[in-house]
């Protein structure tokens, strides 16, 4: 089928999952999510020959990103499970008021109608994608990456088996068969069948998406993520947070990029920090860390000068920026001129300089003593989520379940006139 094709039948199958109550919700989320553990091998199998074919192509943290395993499967039938326990967005009255003459006007939260999803090579994504939509009311146009396709169809193939038998049709959730440009600018330009456009990707998806979409679209994900290391720091608890943010998992775009230390503990913090992140992890067999220093940290530390992009770099690889600063004011102006308005954080035990950094730095999630990791939908309570939206206007921070409906006005009357 053409990318139009499918947006057109897509749009026909939204007004029927509008229509659908909670509970007819909720049962096919857990027919989706049996589907999905039932066809695991499928998955693993299709899986297996995207990461071959991915081989030698993209890095190994993107390698990792695009890999399933049995677990990683159960995890995301768990999210599913999550999500259908949240309580239903959809219905809900925002606000509800009588005129003097009798008129109701009721503002009532209802679904966005069928949103399009374009992302890379994160297989998960198809089934959180899915999940959220659905329990919102809505249906959805996946659109992975060629990296991605044969696993993420194996996984639309999974749940659209669950939809079926709930009895409803499978065109709710859909795969665009082609990868090209082409379907992406498809989808930038659907007028009248797409009704939300999400991004989840790299820098050039991203830009990509909001330069040229015709439709709404919401802007996610680039992550170019601070922690900055306060002269107050605890520098024990510094290091055990920077090296989650860095290491855990470097592919995604919550983790760090950026290391902004205060010069009054640059001299024995960032030794500290070479030892966990370079010295440990190689004895370990890990990959370590390569920095990329200002002359400042250079001058303590050494590793590679860093050039004149490497602080605006979303590396999502084993690679950190490090620069030094006199005040928790020039950490906040450095972020404030090279951050993506993602996850920035600090690390202090003074009151006034965490307040002084939650209130000056303008991201989506700013954390005082905290990985920035944890910008995450799961972790924030919401199941798991559609994506990290980075502006302000109708959805920021990791975009669950209510920023996937809007809303419309009910006025109910008695014959009223003006």
């Amino acid at each position: 089928m053409t990318t139009h094709d499918i947006l057109v039948s897509a749009k026909k199958a939204s007004r029927i999952i509008a229509q659908l109550d909670s509970d007819g919700k909720n049962a096919a989320i857990e027919k989706m999510a049996a589907a999905l553990e039932k066809h695991t091998k499928d998955i693993l199998e299709a899986n297996a020959l995207d990461v071959r074919n991915a081989e030698g192509k993209i890095s190994q943290v993107m390698i990792d990103r695009l890999s399933l395993t049995e677990e990683r499967i159960l995890s995301m039938s768990k999210g599913m499970r999550e999500v259908e326990a949240l309580p239903d967005p959809v219905g809900r009255v925002l606000r509800s008021g009588v005129r003097q003459d009798g008129l109701k006007i009721s503002k009532v939260s209802v679904p966005m109608g069928l949103i399009a999803i374009i992302y890379e090579s994160r297989p998960n994504v198809t089934s959180d994608a899915a999940v959220l939509a659905l329990k919102s009311g809505n249906a959805c146009v996946l659109r992975c990456g060629k990296e991605a396709y044969l696993s993420s169809k194996a996984v639309v193939d999974a749940l659209r088996e669950g939809l079926e038998s709930a009895g409803l049709p499978k065109e709710i959730i859909s795969l665009v068969e082609d990868t090209t440009r082409q379907s992406a600018n498809d989808l930038m330009t659907a007028n009248g069948l797409v009704d939300l456009l999400i991004p989840r990707g790299g820098a050039g998806l991203i830009s990509a998406c909001v330069r040229n979409a015709t439709v709404p679209c919401i802007q996610t994900g680039t992550g170019i993520c601070h922690v900055y290391i306060d002269k107050y720091a605890d520098l024990d608890k510094a290091v055990r947070i920077v090296e989650n943010a860095k290491t855990s998992r470097p592919s995604v775009c919550n983790a760090e990029e950026v290391c902004v230390v205060h010069s009054a503990v640059a001299e024995k913090f960032l030794p500290m920090l070479k030892e966990a992140l370079v010295d440990r992890r190689a004895e370990k067999g890990l990959t370590p860390v390569e920095f990329r220093c200002d002359d400042r940290a250079y001058a303590i530390i050494g590793g590679k000068k860093a050039g004149s992009t490497d602080f605006d770099t979303e590396f999502l690889d084993y690679i950190l920026a490090v620069k030094v600063v006199d005040s928790v004011e020039e950490a906040i102006d450095h972020i404030e001129k090279h951050s993506t308005g993602h996850s920035d954080a600090i690390v202090t035990e003074d009151k006034n300089a965490a307040k002084l950094f939650t209130s000056g730095v303008d991201s989506a999630a700013v954390y005082v003593n905290a990985s920035t990791r944890f910008t995450d939908g799961g972790e924030f309570g919401l199941g798991c989520e559609m994506g990290i939206s980075t502006q302000k206007l109708h959805a920021r921070g990791p975009m669950g379940l209510e920023e996937l409906t809007t809303y419309k006005y009910i006025i109910e009357g008695k014959g009223n006139i003006r």
